[in-house]
Parts: C-alpha cells; sequence; structure tokens
C-alpha cells in the first residue's frame, strides 16, 4: 500500500512539474505591421483568446527581410517568376536586361525559366545597389523628405524600382526632383511603402556578381 501511495505521488509531481512549463510566461511575442515597435500590434502565443489568432498571418514576414522581398515582388509581378510585363522587365522581380548584366547574368531566357537563380539575383543586385548608395544611406537615413520618412529599405526598393541615380537625384533635391516609371511608379512611393524592413543582413559590394 505504502508503495502505491508512493507512486502515485510520484505521478503527480511529474504532472505539476510538466504543466508549469506551459505557462505564459514562456509565451513568444511577435510583432507586425511598423518597424517602430511601440506602435506595432503584439500578439502572445500561445495565447487563451481565440481572437489573437485572427490577426496572425502565416507564414509571418512582417518587417523581416522576407517580408520585404516578398512585398516588393508582388507589387512588381505578384511574385510569379515566368512573368515578362509589355516593357520587356521579366521574373519575379521584373530585372530588366541592363541590370541583369550589371550581376553577370546574360541568359535571360535561362534567367526566367530558375526561380533559385532569380532568387539569388535580387540578393546580387541589392548588394551591389547598397554599395552604390552607401553614403547617401548615412547621410539621409532617419531624415523625413518630401513627407517620407528615409529608411535603407526603402532606398533599396527606390533604386530597384529606378536605379541609383534616380535615387540619388531624389534625395540630393530634397525631393524636388521627382523620378517615375513607365507606368507612374515613383521612387518616393517605393521610398514610402517599403520603408522600416530589415535589410542590414545585406552586404554591400560594388562588385557583386552571380
Amino acid at each position: 500500500m505504502i508503495k502505491k501511495w508512493i507512486f502515485c505521488g510520484s505521478v503527480a509531481l511529474t504532472i505539476t512539474v510538466l504543466s508549469s512549463s506551459f505557462k505564459p510566461s514562456d509565451s513568444v511575442y511577435l510583432y507586425a505591421n511598423s518597424a517602430d515597435v511601440s506602435h506595432e500590434m503584439s500578439y502572445v502565443f500561445p495565447s487563451l483568446n481565440p481572437q489573437d489568432y485572427n490577426h496572425l498571418k502565416v507564414p509571418f514576414t512582417g518587417k523581416f527581410f522576407i517580408g520585404f522581398k516578398e512585398a516588393l515582388a508582388f507589387k512588381e509581378s505578384q511574385g510569379k517568376y515566368h512573368k515578362i510585363n509589355s516593357l520587356g522587365y521579366m521574373g519575379k522581380y521584373q530585372f530588366g536586361r541592363d541590370a541583369l548584366a550589371s550581376i553577370g547574368i546574360h541568359d535571360s531566357a535561362a534567367f526566367l525559366r530558375n526561380p533559385k537563380l532569380q532568387e539569388k539575383a535580387f540578393i546580387t543586385l541589392l548588394s551591389k545597389n547598397k554599395a552604390d548608395l552607401q553614403d547617401e544611406i548615412n547621410e539621409f537615413e532617419g531624415q523625413t523628405i518630401a513627407g517620407v520618412k528615409i529608411t535603407e529599405s526603402g532606398i533599396l526598393a527606390a533604386a530597384h524600382l529606378g536605379g541609383t541615380r534616380s535615387v540619388k537625384r531624389f534625395l540630393n533635391s530634397q525631393g524636388k526632383k521627382k523620378c517615375h516609371d513607365q507606368y507612374g511608379s515613383s521612387v518616393k512611393s517605393y521610398m514610402r511603402d517599403f520603408a522600416g524592413y530589415e535589410t542590414a543582413g545585406i552586404v554591400a559590394n560594388s562588385n557583386a556578381k552571380i
């Protein structure tokens, strides 16, 4: 009988210890929709409130780099690797032939068929553009120009749209020189729409090649 009570007591103690490891104090906090954490919507998981899960995006991207590249890709092509627009820009990130050549890609047909190559090309061009715009990033990041808060990710997105020269003209003219592509998208709008993403992991390299 004594052994039976000892066994039951051991089981109860084990259950108590395991249960304590799942208290709310071990919850994970996720943030989304803002570069400024103080203004972000936060969710605590696990949660006893089912409504907390209604706001959670799956997969979670937030302001991380994956969120930056996927948001930009959706703006450019709705994320379609095989898309070619009416001006001949191609792929998920809508590369022109000159941009491809600048990073060492000369077979556009092969590029269009290869999603992995397109992803590598995007990172490579970001690296190259970041090197070319490093002085502007250092000088203007954090400032507000033409009503837009300047961030590194906004600058890189705008360079993807209009090239580094257009970005430099916009910044150095304090927004007076407005640059648009043939569809009406502007350097200013890209700086605004893609501001505050995490792009610190992109290594600036003026000689970046595939």
